[in-house]
């Protein structure tokens, strides 16, 4: 110990005098390990942490799996009620389950009115998750009676945000779609099962929904028994999905079932890419590595004469490891010290730009894990940094490197080792530079896609209509109505509509379609489509191109001919080679009533716009919904959402059109305003969140690779000035010397070019998945970057050829 504190006493002190060289390192080693902790933070938050539930290993989510045929590339649904109750009854692999479902809640009567998501469960819901609530109580068997079912149990974010913390919260109402609702509890903050609830209420359902099968709009979680695996409960609920299916044909004849793990079914989306960061952030800290091992080398090999006098005095090969090391790794924790604050900051940029991109992102802190990986990256970094100095100068001759010419015999040495690490800097820079580029082109093309419609100009915002607030749906409709006329009479408004869901949001629903003229089938082997409400002036207000027959207009009402307008995708499906102006079809959960089509507008891009394959889609006249109001409450179980095309700045609109909307109902609340082209940027955010990380991780890692160039070159000139002195001397041009430099720093380049090529190629299918529009071994993109790095290389280069030209080689003679 006393040793080592001698070590390391001495180490500071070397530190200490020489503060260029300190500093250099340190800033190498905070923005690598600084860049490593912000993504493990990031990536422990969302996937690592153990979620807070009792063994959440054992919890899973249940989903039905769709007809292939029906809807081909999906493998999670929806559960239909009757089917999951007969899961439920019938298994033998869960501890308990629990069925809930998304729903929404108008809240007046403190401050501006709201609508709030959230969720109506199961009783056994919250038991299914072991959770406690923070305070008061969960929703128990009882709540569920009608008469009872008014209670709601608060989350977190909603009692701090509209209820101030108030522990005294229990057993107060609050007015939720005009009706009081008593609060029984608030959970922790930690609990967000689902995501987006605010809220969570009694599911309360009849017998008559409780048989239904054909409609699928439930999810359902389980808790498995102790020792069943999920591939054993998946194999049990497939046994009784293929028993309801010969039971039922006419609603389950091709319907599975599937068994997902919570982690892996909130998560799977996010774990890719975000591996793929974390690797990024690991070549940068590689990359580190390689440019603070020159560093060390290159001060090292200055100590060289120093270094053997202690071999000569008697200093062991261990001694001299040690001694490196030691300086090494004190430097790497000073480093990851500085790299935490940039950890800290980091972090906290990624989740206010990006949070919402990010499932558990309220999990994402620097916490004792990130601490204790910090702390181990920072000592790792300092030993693989270190390690081959030390090594290097364990090994060598003490008595060569007493001699005169000792200087010249270890530049030649060290310039080898040095040139090796440029090398694997470039080539990992390369790595880096290259999936960024194909991210970026993915961004590019993505923003070149047509989404079906203009968004320019197009002011939307959620309109929250409460079930409550009318008894039939043609009452609501002329809500709407009456709405739309008062907008549309604005200055500056051009068209106006409603809609269930906007393109590019991927809501609405999906649904069952009976075609006339061909041979009826049960509801399971029917074909399924989008379908989205909308109002006449919707697709005015999109500027959605008509190819065929007329949009809807004023003259469809209730009582008038019932007609649908499809996408041209669904008029290539359904009627390749014929007109489908005038052809019938019944939406099957709608009504068994025949529609007839009266027009064909574009397709357009419902899911993002980096969907493939057009969607099939019919869009219904929200002037026609004739079936009861509790079915339309459900059809459209987010608030609708209005498009208001203008002439001006769609945000100088927003007042007229609020005040247009509560002049016909004050309590109606109005909620996220934004443009179409907030809309289409937002549908891109997975990888623009992508493209800006891994961007900002390959421009750090040339920024390394190009320090670590001209620090190798700037070393070896300055090395070097005796011999150039002698070669000017004996005749060398200024050309010659330039050539010289600049081709030793174009050595190293290349290599590492040509190796970071084969790399890329070899990882391109990792990054197969995430572009768009482009292919992971573009030729184009791989090119551009080598010219990049290969230019970067040269610049590097420059400024130590100019020094070396600038060698008296007079002066140098004296000295000799």
């Amino acid at each position: 110990m006393t040793g080592f504190l001698k070590e390391l006493k001495q180490a500071l002190r070397r530190l200490w005098k020489t503060p260029g060289f300190t500093l250099a390192a340190l800033i190498v080693l905070a923005l690598g390990i600084g860049a490593n902790t912000a993504i493990f933070s990031i990536v422990n938050g969302v996937l690592l942490r153990p979620f807070p539930y009792r063994h959440p290993d054992r919890l899973v989510q249940l989903y039905h799996v769709p007809p292939a045929k029906q809807f081909p590339g999906i493998d999670t649904f929806p559960l239909s009620a009757a089917n999951y109750l007969d899961w439920e009854r019938q298994n033998d692999v869960f501890d308990s389950s629990a069925i809930y479902s998304f729903t929404s809640l108008r809240m007046t009567g403190s401050g501006d009115p709201k609508v709030l998501q959230g969720s109506r469960v199961e009783t056994s819901f919250f038991p299914t998750l072991e959770a406690q609530p923070l305070l008061g109580r969960m929703i128990l068997p009882g709540d569920e009676q009608p008469g009872h079912e008014h209670v709601i149990v608060l989350s977190h974010k909603l009692w701090k945000s509209d209820f101030g913390g108030n522990r005294d919260i229990v057993g107060k109402n609050v007015e939720l779609n005009g009706q009081a609702y008593t609060v029984i509890g608030v959970m922790p903050s930690d609990f967000d099962k689902p995501s987006y609830a605010f809220f969570w209420t009694p599911l309360v359902w009849d017998p008559a929904e409780k048989g239904v099968r054909g409609e699928h709009h439930f999810y359902a979680l389980a808790r498995l028994k102790p020792g069943v695996s999920i591939a054993e409960a998946q194999a049990n609920l497939g046994t009784i999905a293929a028993r309801l299916a010969q039971q039922y044909p006419a609603d389950d004849a091709g319907w599975g079932s599937k068994v997902i793990g919570l982690r892996e079914d909130t998560v799977s989306d996010v774990r890719k890419p975000l591996f793929i960061l974390l690797g990024a952030v690991v070549f940068v800290l590689l990359i580190a590595c390689a440019n603070m091992a020159n560093l060390i080398l290159a001060k090292t090999l200055d100590r060289r004469k120093e270094i053997a006098i202690r071999t000569a005095l008697g200093a062991n090969r261990a001694r001299i490891i040690a001694h490196v090391l030691t300086e090494a790794i004190l430097m790497s924790i000073a480093g990851g010290a500085l790299g935490l604050i940039v950890a800290q900051y980091g972090t906290k940029i990624v989740v206010d730009f990006f949070g919402s991109n990010l499932p558990r992102v309220q999990e994402i802190s620097v916490d004792g894990t990130v601490l204790a990986f910090t702390f181990g990256i920072a000592v790792l970094t300092g030993i693989v940094a270190g390690a081959w100095p030390a090594w290097r100068m364990s090994k060598a001759d003490p008595q060569d490197a007493l001699k005169q010419g000792g200087r010249t015999d270890a530049a030649s040495g060290g310039r080898r080792t040095r040139n090796a690490l440029v090398v694997v800097e470039v080539a990992l820079s390369l790595v880096l530079l290259v999936g960024a580029g194909l991210l970026i082109r993915t961004l590019w093309n993505l923003r070149g896609v047509n989404p079906g419609f203009e968004p320019e100009h197009v002011l939307t915002m959620s309109v929250g209509v409460a079930e409550t607030d009318y008894s039939t749906p043609e009452q609501e409709w002329a809500f709407l109505d009456e709405v739309l006329r008062r907008v549309r009479a604005l200055p500056g408004m051009k068209a106006a509509g409603v809609t269930d869901s906007l393109p590019l949001t991927g809501g609405g629903s999906i649904q069952p379609v009976a075609v006339e003229g061909q041979p009826a089938v049960d509801m399971s082997h029917q074909p399924e489509v989008g379908v989205r409400v909308v109002s006449p002036g919707l697709m005015d207000a999109m500027r959605i191109p008509l190819m065929r027959g007329r949009r809807f207009s004023e003259s469809d009402t209730a009582t008038s001919n019932q007609v649908l307008i499809i996408s041209e995708a669904m008029a290539r499906q359904f009627w390749p080679n014929e007109n489908p102006i005038g052809k019938r079809l019944a939406l099957t959960f709608s009504s068994d009533k025949m529609r007839e089509v009266v027009g064909v507008i574009g397709n357009v891009k419902d899911e993002g716009l980096d969907s493939k394959a057009p969607e099939s889609m019919v869009y219904y006249p929200m002037s026609q919904l004739t079936w009861p109001s509790e079915r339309f409450g459900k059809f459209h179980s987010f608030p609708l959402q209005m498009a208001v095309r203008t002439e001006m700045n769609p945000a100088d609109a927003t007042a007229g059109i609020r005040a247009a909307i509560h002049a016909v109902s004050a309590n109606t609340p109005i909620l996220d305003v934004k443009t179409m082209d907030d809309w289409v940027s937002e549908s891109i955010a997975p990888q623009r969140f992508n493209m800006i990380l891994l961007a900002t991780f390959a421009g750090l890692a040339l920024l390394l690779a190009s320090v670590g160039i001209y620090g190798v070159l700037a070393y070896a000139v300055r090395r070097r000035v005796r011999e150039i002195g002698v070669r000017m001397a004996l005749g060398a041009q200024i050309e010659d010397v330039l050539r010289m430099i600049l081709v030793e720093g174009l050595k190293p380049t290349l290599a590492g070019v040509a190796i970071g090529l084969a790399a890329a190629v070899a990882l391109s299918r990792v990054l197969s998945t995430l572009v768009f529009g482009v292919k992971a071994t573009d030729v184009t993109t791989f090119a551009t970057v080598s010219v990049i790095l290969v230019s970067v290389g040269l610049l590097a280069s420059i400024l130590p050829a100019y020094r070396a030209t600038r060698v008296d080689p007079l002066q140098t003679l004296r000295d000799e």
